[in-house]
């Protein structure tokens, strides 16, 4: 598990640079905020791989990961395809990484003392 939120990680990093290229190139607001969705989250995949953690933190990366890629998956297409991935995407990849989030902080409470 802890490979895969490293491997997500620089995946995330490498396709946000990417999107902030084609961005600056041919335009579109959607791009920017995909880029930025990803840039944002990329660095704390990647801490939450390395720390390892417990079930729940690995659990909220995978909430992360899962709402990025919906999320973000969606606003790019709309830019290069003029579609959405499918209704509601982007509000569930939202709701999705929120949630990943809330389960990364639940997950300081289920941590043993040390």
């Amino acid at each position: 598990m802890q490979r895969l939120l490293i491997f997500a990680a620089g995946l995330l990093g490498a396709a946000g640079v990417a999107l902030l290229a084609a961005a600056s190139h041919a335009g579109g607001d959607n791009l920017r905020t995909a880029a930025s969705f990803m840039l944002a989250h990329a660095p704390a995949l990647l801490a939450l791989g390395l720390a390892g953690g417990g079930r729940a933190a690995r659990l909220g990366g995978l909430l992360i990961l899962a709402g990025v890629a919906l999320f973000s998956g969606d606003l790019a297409l709309r830019d290069f395809a003029g579609t959405r991935l499918f209704p509601m995407a982007a509000p569930t990849g939202g709701t999705l990484t929120i949630l990943g989030w809330l389960t990364v902080a639940a997950s300081a409470l289920t941590r043993p003392k040390g």
